[in-house]
């Protein structure tokens, strides 16, 4: 089977402030787009890998993202898990067109 990457619009740079992170539904999934202090994009899938909590309802502090559920900690930067450290968000490539934030998806890709 082949899989289908897309690059999909999400958002607005408008809908989202320096330092913030929003959720987004994507046909089926939930994006966590997380606005970095200095203007950069990341984008995630937008559940925790441990609970399947929505990460948007999480605490950002100095790119930090805290799980509301269990408090496990992530890196906005890289989304590489800082406690603990042997987990990771799973990342979507973004690009801007404008002030639309695109992002790559991968159709089927559960991973």
């Amino acid at each position: 089977m082949t899989s289908v990457s897309t690059w999909t619009p999400v958002a607005s740079l408008d809908e989202l402030w320096e330092g913030e992170v929003a959720e987004f539904a994507v046909g089926d999934r939930q994006i966590l787009i997380a606005h970095l202090r200095g203007g950069e994009i990341r984008a995630y899938d937008g559940l925790c890998p441990h609970a399947g909590f929505p990460l948007a309802d999480g605490d950002v502090e100095d790119d930090i993202l805290t799980c509301g559920a269990h408090s496990w900690e992530f890196d906005l930067t890289t989304g590489a898990g800082v406690n603990p450290a042997n987990c990771r968000l799973r990342s979507h490539p973004v690009r801007l067109d404008g002030d639309q934030i695109i992002i790559l998806l991968t159709e089927g890709d559960s991973r």
